[in-house]
């Protein structure tokens, strides 16, 4: 039995505030009705609020980034009382015991100094205009200790490709930890591979070959090893959005199972909904919908089992749009 059989929960990291906590440097909160509500009912949600719990308290003095982008230091906006140290040696303690949760996601804080994953201010010398490139402190050291690991802002979430893509990874990472950690056999990662093809196909056909070709050469590597590069592989593939173009390409290898099962009529009919997709007509759940259909009607085994039908629970309607 693996080990990580009774891991059934998502456990998403999540900055503390999105919850409508109030722990802003303000008193305030940031709360988002799409973290808070509905992602809320699909993700056991782990929140963290670094300034809070490093003990600066609420309400409390603003701080920013300033000096060098790629290591700032965290300053009081006032005062200037640097907090770069103590929030540092927090940023490494609290990363590390979040490994207990086996995250499989994190959502951060838009352009927060210590949460904050990209266009951060940063202060460089007076007189000289703010860079913003800069990563929050507590973010930073997240992303160091959990490279793999899918994170995204609130602000980015409001874009629907990035939210797809996002949690698509989040649901993937899950599952990838619930074969793969512990003890797991060959044929364990055979079948999540097969599964996962043309979810990794509509991502990447690059990658598509590289795990491929991995997988069948699965023997030459220790179970550690193998499912170190798998994963990192695997991860990599599906950091690259899907698009109308993709999707399309996997549509047309699955209508390939249904040569022999459609007269001429279904099969123009079934072409001309891929062709209403490319052109943008209507949504990837209409084609998607209609396979499905043809998957339980003639029993195909081998599309029923691909992640790429329902990669993520159908009452996030994230295929919904055109």
């Amino acid at each position: 039995m693996k080990q990580t059989e009774h891991i059934t929960t998502i456990n998403v990291g999540v900055s503390l505030c999105l919850l409508g906590e109030n722990v802003r440097y303000d008193g305030g909160h940031k709360r988002d009705p799409f973290v808070a509500d509905l992602l809320g009912e699909f993700f056991q949600f782990v929140p963290v609020c670094p300034e809070v719990e490093l003990g600066m308290g609420v309400p409390r003095e603003a701080v920013q980034l300033a000096g060098d982008t790629d290591r700032p230091r965290m300053i009081g906006r006032q005062t200037r009382r640097d907090w770069t140290v103590r929030m540092e040696r927090f940023s490494r303690i609290r990363a590390g015991q979040l490994a207990q949760h086996n995250l499989a996601g994190y959502i951060f804080k838009a352009k927060s100094p210590s949460c904050g994953i990209q266009r951060v201010k940063v202060f460089k010398k007076p007189g000289h205009p703010a860079d913003y490139k800069g990563v929050g402190l507590f973010a930073r050291e997240i992303q160091h200790q959990y490279p793999l690991l899918p994170v995204e802002d609130e602000g980015r979430l409001h874009d629907i490709r990035i939210r797809e893509n996002f949690i698509t990874r989040v649901f993937a990472y899950h599952r990838f930890r619930n074969v793969f950690d512990g003890t797991y056999h060959r044929r364990d990662a055979v079948a999540f591979h097969t599964a996962q093809k043309y979810l990794i196909l509509a991502h990447s056909a690059k990658h598509y070959t590289e795990l491929g070709q991995l997988v069948a050469n699965i023997k030459r590597y220790s179970p550690g090893e193998f499912r170190d590069r798998y994963c990192a592989l695997f991860m990599e593939a599906l950091a690259f959005k899907t698009t109308v173009k993709k999707n399309v390409n996997v549509l047309h290898h699955m209508v390939g199972f249904f040569k022999k099962h459609l007269d001429s009529g279904d099969k123009r009919y079934f072409l001309s909904v891929i062709d209403d997709y490319h052109r943008e007509l209507v949504p990837l759940i209409v084609p998607i919908t209609l396979i499905k259909q043809y998957v339980s009607k003639f029993n195909i085994d081998y599309l029923a089992d691909q992640v790429y039908l329902t990669p993520h629970p159908k009452e996030l309607m994230l295929r919904n749009h055109v």
